[in-house]
Order: C-alpha cells, then structure tokens, then sequence
C-alpha cells in the first residue's frame, strides 16, 4: 500500500476524562467516515494541556493550596494505560478500524512509581494493540511540576497495517538532535509531532523534521481559551487579557517530506484535517537527503540509544471499574 489517509484532530479538550474518552471515540468515528487509516490527537489531549502552568498566576508556590488542588484533580483525570481507560482507547481503535495516535497524560495507578505522571504518545493499532508506548524524556520548564522524566523505550517508528511506519515526538523533543535522530534511524514513512499548540516556532521545528527526515509530519495542536482553565486558580493579566483570549490556538498542519505544507494551519478554530499521502514520496524525497542512510557517516558519526527499560515492575491490576467507561 502506498496510499494512506490520514487526519489530525484539533479540537478544544474536555474539562473530564470520562468526557474526553467519549469525545476522543467521537472524533475516531468522524475521522475513519472520512477514510482515516491514521488518526492523530494533540500533546495530553486527553485529559487536556495544563496551559495553567504558564498563563496563571501563583502556581509555582510551595504548598499552594489552589495548585495543589488543581494538580491532584489532573492526575486523577489521567490516563491509567494499563487500565480501564487504557482499554478504553484500545476498544476505539479497534472498533473503528483505525491507527490512533494520542497524547495523554499518565498516571502509574499501582506498584513502585504509583502517583507519578507522565508526558506520554500511545500508538494503538487497529486490531487494538498498544504498538507503541513513548514518555517524553525531558518535561520542559514548568511542566517539570506536573511530570516525571521518561526514558527511550518507546524511541522508535512502528509498523503498521496501514503499510507505513509511525514515529512520534512530543513537543520540546524535536529540539533534541540524538532524539530526532533516534526516530530518522528507525526509519519513518509519518511522524507525528504532538504541541500544545502549533505557534510559528513549532511550525518551523514541525517543517524541519520533515525535511531532515524525509517523512510526512502531522503536527498536532489544541485550541484553548482562557475561560477553560481552572476557576481555583487567577490569570495573570501580563499573560491573558480576558476569558475570551485564546491561550491555546492551534496551528494544527499536515507537512510533506520536502517540508511544505499539504495542509496549512488551521488557526483559532476546532476541525479535523484529512489528507491522502502518497508514501512512494519518502522514498523520492530520500534521494536528496537521507540522514540515516547515505547522507550519514557512521565511520565518523555514531550515537548509542539505550533502549533497556528504566520502568519500576508494576502492578498490572486495572483501575477500578467505571460503568460509562464500559464497551
């Protein structure tokens, strides 16, 4: 197969998520009635990016009382992978016959690491298998509050029933050159790059994997405004100038592998973008470049990945059962 459709979803997340699941089957149904083999969501789509860290006053005080609030209701509504909400995004993939691409916060529920959350991009095949499973290794600034360090485990492209291979990163990710390079070298047909939202300098971070990696780049953001962050906490008003103000705009984009826009950002406005790609381009375009192949120098050039994974045995028990969570 050398054709494959695929669609990115742009939406404004869910205040909850058991909403959020049932928003996410929502958009996978929309999608795969237009075709989609592939569909993407955004950086923590589910249960939504805590934009609060940035835009809000207040919230890097120790002992806060409103932060501290506003942090343990996240964690709650986060994703318990091997759970009932894991299971939850696994039963969609399967049920609509698509490759879902989703960022979620994690919550490890049991075992050694219970509480810590994660950054995290789930690649779920459409038979409902976990294909991949990558945390982002470094949280970026403020969002080193919220999450814990992930490791390279799931530091690779993956094959899919759709005949192309699917790498992830997320966000600040694509500034880390080993990192990128980790995902050229394991050969990427798609890369799905996950933001927040998509503003000018995360186009060009978007727009140059594609070109440096000769692969199709869906860049995923969220649409935010400012009345959806949490009432516990207040805005800072050098950040946002009322409820209205978006703090979260988009830019969601579909990149071809000589870096140009197949679909252009889509600004300010929920949609799901679709586009049919014609994977004989990656080989095409990897005629000029390719930087794991015979644009690399091994003899000069090397980098060791270490792939071992770093993550604490835990209890592989579900969490606990939820009626609307039900297939």
């Amino acid at each position: 197969m050398t054709r494959v459709r695929v669609a990115i979803v742009q939406s404004e997340p869910a205040l909850g998520l058991e909403e959020g699941l049932h928003r996410t089957e929502a958009f996978v149904r929309e999608a795969s009635r237009s075709g989609a083999a592939i569909v993407a969501f955004p950086e923590t789509w589910l249960p939504g990016y805590p934009a609060w860290l940035d835009v809000c006053r207040d919230v890097a005080l120790w002992d806060h009382e409103p932060v501290k609030a506003v942090y343990a209701r996240y964690a709650n509504e986060s994703i318990d992978v091997a759970g009932e909400s894991g299971q939850f995004l696994r039963r969609i993939a399967s049920q609509y016959g698509v490759t879902v691409v989703i960022g979620v916060s994690e919550r490890v529920s049991a075992g050694p690491g219970r509480g810590t959350l994660y950054n995290s991009l789930l690649v779920i095949g459409p038979d409902g298998q976990l294909l991949n499973h990558h945390r982002k290794l470094v949280p970026t600034y403020t969002e080193r509050m919220v999450w814990g360090n992930g490791d390279a485990e799931g530091l690779t492209a993956v094959d899919t029933l759709s005949g192309a291979r699917i790498g992830g990163l997320v966000c600040w990710e694509h500034w880390m050159p080993l990192a990128r390079q980790a995902l050229h070298d394991s050969g990427e047909d798609i890369h799905v790059a996950v933001w927040p939202t998509v503003y000018e300098r995360h186009q060009l971070a978007s727009r140059n994997y594609a070109f440096e990696g000769r692969c199709f780049v869906l860049a995923a953001g969220s649409v935010m405004r400012a009345a959806s962050l949490p009432p516990e906490l207040e805005l800072d008003p050098t950040r946002v100038s009322a409820e209205a103000a978006f703090v979260l705009r988009g830019g969601s984009a579909i990149i071809g592998p000589d870096a140009e826009y197949i679909v252009p950002p889509l600004w300010e406005r929920p949609g799901i973008l679709v586009a049919e790609l014609d994977l004989e381009r990656v080989r095409r375009e990897s005629m000029t470049l390719d930087v794991a192949g015979h644009y690399s120098r091994p003899d000069c050039l090397s980098m060791t990945v270490h792939r071992t994974s770093r993550r604490p045995h835990a209890d592989p028990r579900p969490e606990k059962s939820s009626p609307a969570l039900t297939a």
